[in-house]
This record gives structure tokens, C-alpha cells and sequence, in this order.
């Protein structure tokens, strides 16, 4: 059987670079692709590292963890999700990715939604002073409610 190698030539050629990557407090993501209606991140959240709780309007992701092991809260449910594992967020739920480990956990993550800025993440709460919303109740690390 032979492979038609021109519809990947025109993939390839149509498909935006990788164009973005940064440090965080946490660790650091790497974007590995970029579409109209997805986006797809490598994220290494380092020992002891916690990602804000926030949600997203504009986008629902899957977490795919490769390597390590992740404390994940998705709404009220927290959950320990080891390599292989994954999680689906669905756009507008409260979540959180925490490394309580002695390794780094690295994830793939894959957005799926109509706009991929960081200006579309609502931090609830966040260790670095990094969050952004007045009128959040977080007692023990818990999102009890958020008075908007």
C-alpha cells in the first residue's frame, strides 16, 4: 500500500509555528500547535508547583499526564492522576493542577474552544499573587464560592 505523502506536505504547509513559550512560578509550558479551534501546550510543572485555580470561558482541555504525578481538582472532585492518566475540564469549570511530588510532572494539553489568550484565564486563586478575582472564597485551598 503507498501513502499519499502530498496531504501531509499541505498540512505542513499550512500549519503556524510553534510560537510560544514561558516560564512560570510553576514550572513552564511549551506550545506545540496552534489552530482555529485548538491549541496544544507541553506544560512541566515542577516539585511542589501548583497551578492557579481558575476557569476558562472560551475553552474546554484534556490533560494527558506523561511523566510523574499530578493532583488534579476538577469543580469539587480532586484526584490523583499518575502517567497515562487524563482529565477532560469542561469550559467554565473551577480547576487546578498541584505537584506534590519529588519529580516533575509533565502533561500534554490539548484546548479545544474559539479563543486560546491567557487573558482568558479567570484565576480564582493563586500561590504566586498572580489571581484575579475579587470576591473569592477559598478556605483550605477550597473554592467555597465566588461572589461576582
Amino acid at each position: 500500500m503507498k501513502i499519499d505523502m502530498s496531504v501531509f506536505e499541505e498540512a505542513d504547509a499550512a500549519a503556524p509555528p510553534a510560537v510560544d513559550s514561558g516560564e512560570r512560578p510553576w514550572g513552564w509550558f511549551q506550545q506545540l500547535d496552534l489552530g482555529t479551534t485548538h491549541q496544544i501546550k507541553r506544560i512541566v510543572v515542577k516539585p511542589g508547583g501548583r497551578l492557579s485555580l481558575q476557569k476558562h470561558r472560551h475553552r474546554s482541555e484534556h490533560w494527558i499526564v506523561v511523566r510523574g504525578v499530578a493532583t488534579v481538582t476538577v469543580g469539587a472532585r480532586t484526584r490523583v492522576v499518575g502517567e497515562n492518566g487524563s482529565v477532560f475540564i469542561p469550559k467554565g469549570a473551577v480547576h487546578r493542577l498541584e505537584n506534590f511530588g519529588e519529580t516533575g510532572v509533565e502533561l500534554i494539553e490539548v484546548q479545544y474552544g474559539d479563543y486560546f489568550g491567557e487573558d482568558d484565564i479567570v484565576r480564582l486563586d493563586d500561590v504566586y499573587g498572580r489571581a484575579d478575582a475579587a470576591g473569592a472564597i477559598v478556605v483550605d485551598d477550597t473554592l467555597l464560592a465566588l461572589q461576582r
